[in-house]
């Protein structure tokens, strides 16, 4: 069973991976290898390892049953799927919820409220106002949502496409490093925080550094390369011959959309429920607020405007993925894989700033997702106080679950297949692997490994 598992989680990847190269959406990939593996954790019981035997022995037990029978068997892995669902799906409904107010604020054209204040043609000057406002939408928003909308950006600022590759390829590098210190710039990040190993202020005060030092020492390097202006864009886009909202309508939106997303951490700060509701409540009074705004409008106008329409666009597929990787990873993780990595981790490196920067450099070829949601069954919490000097590490916000978010967040950007924010702007400007592998990979690298060496000077150095 342990064997089976391990191969169809491999294949599984290959074709998430691949997913370019055999025309098959990683989403489809990920659901059947999230519920094969379940499935093979059910069918294979009689060969099930120990610490499962005793686990399901532990909950008969406590449920009051008679006997491991068929029954109990059943309702115990029952117990665990939906112990696992009750975390998935907190991340799936927050993401849901963040990806519905930024559609809706990109419905009313909000962000033009910040490009078209952009008038310098000039590249190496160019670049900088690219990478930081990136940066800082990256965390406000997430690296996802900004790299898209980052690469419209380009396209009504750059009309040549070597030049305006190299800009996405900068996009892909700032989207990930602003992410990463955000609670909401990032998946991963995102699941740390949702998963109580981190909390906000620690998040933002001892990230921010390395994952600005992550940004800049590429886009130096960039900026001093690059000669020259842009050549823009000699016509408009068609679709933009109509503006479908007011200017006051436009710039509420935006205010509101983004405080919405904003507000999300206070709101778990004061009342301790999960970040999804913060997210929920953010779009709740955003739908109503756009409701009555456009009441008055005619019914296609009005659709186009509402959350009902907008809905449409979300990028459900996206969550399905995130859906099908993470049933795999509980899978494994049931099976006591990620246990037995975590230990083999231990006694091969040693030390948790190798074995992140491990994590964030194998994030480039397999799923930061994944990795993160591993390393979160790998290791537990530990308890505050602990008197081991290794568990010190793994207390809430401890410097392995920091470190982590720094990595996996932005260790991707090595590949352009390493991180959401890399696979959204390959597929909207068509970028090609090896194209980025070449101009981009080593800026990248030098970036993460910079900004890693900032993060170990801060913490490790006196360690």
């Amino acid at each position: 069973m342990e064997t089976l598992l391990i191969l169809v989680f491999v294949l599984g990847y290959a074709l998430i991976a691949l997913e370019h190269n055999f025309h098959i959406d990683k989403a489809a990939s990920a659901l059947i290898t999230g519920t094969v593996c379940w499935a093979i954790l059910v069918l294979g019981w009689h060969e099930a390892p120990a610490h499962l035997v005793e686990s399901f022995n532990e909950f008969v037990h406590g449920a009051g049953h008679g006997g491991a029978d068929h029954g109990a068997l059943k309702v115990f892995f029952e117990h665990r799927l939906l112990h696992h669902m009750e975390e998935i799906s907190s991340i799936l409904f927050f993401l849901l919820g963040a990806m519905t107010i930024v559609e809706l604020v990109d419905a009313h054209n909000g962000f033009a409220v910040i490009t078209d204040r952009i008038k310098t043609r000039k590249k190496s000057r160019l670049i900088w106002i690219i990478g930081i406002l990136t940066f800082f939408f990256s965390a406000a928003l997430d690296n996802l949502t900004t790299s898209i909308v980052m690469i419209s950006l380009l396209r009504k600022l750059i009309a040549d496409k070597p030049t305006r590759w190299l800009f996405a390829g900068a996009v892909i590098i700032s989207a990930n490093a602003g992410g990463a210190w955000s609670p909401i710039g990032d998946v991963t990040t995102t699941m740390l925080w949702i998963g109580g190993q981190l909390t906000t202020p620690v998040i933002v005060a001892n990230l921010i550094l390395p994952s600005i030092v992550c940004m800049v020492v590429p886009l130096t390097i960039m900026s001093i390369r690059m000669k020259g202006d842009v050549e823009r864009p000699s016509l408009l886009d068609p679709d933009e011959a109509e503006d479908p909202t007011t200017h006051g309508e436009r710039n509420l939106v935006f205010a509101m959309g983004v405080s919405g997303l904003l507000f999300v951490p206070v709101f778990k700060t004061v009342t301790h429920l999960p970040p999804f509701m913060g997210m929920m409540m953010s779009l709740g009074v955003l739908w109503l607020t756009t409701e009555v705004l456009h009441r008055s409008k005619n019914e296609q106008r009005r659709k186009n405007l509402s959350v009902v329409g907008v809905l449409r666009k979300i990028d459900t597929a996206s969550v399905m993925f995130f859906l099908g990787i993470l049933l795999a990873v509980g899978a494994l993780q049931e099976a006591g894989h990620l246990i037995a990595s975590a230990d083999w981790l231990r006694e091969s490196l040693g030390d948790v700033y190798l074995i992140n920067i491990a994590i964030g450099l194998l994030s480039a070829i397999v799923d930061n997702v994944p990795l993160v949601a591993a390393s979160m069954g790998m290791y537990d919490v530990a308890a505050p106080g602990t008197v081991d000097a290794w568990q010190g590490y793994f207390v809430q916000d401890g410097i392995f679950w920091q470190f982590l978010a720094y990595c996996a967040g932005t260790g991707g950007s090595a590949l352009i297949i390493g991180s959401a924010a890399g696979v959204a702007v390959m597929g909207l400007e068509k970028i090609d692997f090896v194209w980025y592998l070449k101009r981009m990979s080593l800026l990248a690298i030098s970036g993460y490994l910079a900004g890693a060496a900032v993060y170990w000077a801060m913490f490790g150095l006196g360690a």
